[in-house]
């Protein structure tokens, strides 16, 4: 087998380079130590184009027990949702929110056609018949995000070799996290940051009749 030469030992090289990846793997915690579950981490190149949102790109927040489920979800803009009715009464989902306004009118079952959120924001959900149901959702334009779990871990997987800024959101937090700056090679990234957010409060159901949709 003939050897290769040196010019195309580096253009190999800087082939294998310019594919090297590695999970970005967070920790996020309450100014006193404890974990935060349901943070958004957002990890955004600093340089080069956005790889934009895969073909059919897709997400569902279902309903069940006559609540959202997931009640924090990050998508990347372009991403269709879908809205599944899986109680046996109807809902009627909407929002007001400025990046995505819609509304999904008394129904059962799964919707006809996903809500495309093209837009990048904050957008808040709520049942127009039962108050207490709520979701979040983050729309943003970067594909490399993680949502934290109870234990306050998130892990951006497969984030290529740059530069970075790295963004902590979450439905209740107090104030906005400045973002940090990051460098990714082909090791794993491993931080603990702190963010003040108040943890989900279920609410009461409080209808009179819980049958009457």
């Amino acid at each position: 087998m003939p050897s290769l030469s040196r010019a195309a030992l580096l253009l190999a090289g800087a082939a294998a380079a310019s594919v090297s990846a590695a999970p970005v793997e967070v920790l996020v915690q309450t100014p006193a130590g404890g974990p935060v579950a349901d943070a958004a981490v957002i990890v955004e190149p600093l340089a080069g184009p956005v790889p934009r949102a895969r073909a059919g790109a897709h997400a569902a927040i279902e309903q069940r027990g006559r609540e959202f489920l997931p009640w924090m979800t990050v998508v990347q803009t372009g991403t269709s949702v879908d809205f599944p009715n899986n109680d046996t009464i109807r809902h009627h989902v909407y929002s007001f929110s400025e990046p995505k306004r819609f509304e999904i009118k008394l129904y059962a079952g799964k919707p006809g056609k996903p809500v495309v959120f093209d837009k990048p924001g904050q957008v808040d959900i709520g049942c127009n018949i039962h108050d207490w149901m709520e979701a979040h959702v983050l729309v943003v334009d970067t594909p490399y995000f993680a949502r934290t779990g109870a234990d306050g871990r998130a892990t951006v997987a497969g984030v290529p070799a740059g530069r970075y800024r790295l963004r902590l959101w979450h439905p209740r937090q107090k104030v906005q996290v400045a973002p940090d700056e990051i460098d990714v090679d082909d090791a794993p990234v491993r931080l603990t940051l702190a963010l003040d957010a108040k943890p989900r409060e279920p609410k009461p159901h409080t209808e009179d009749d819980p049958d009457r949709y």
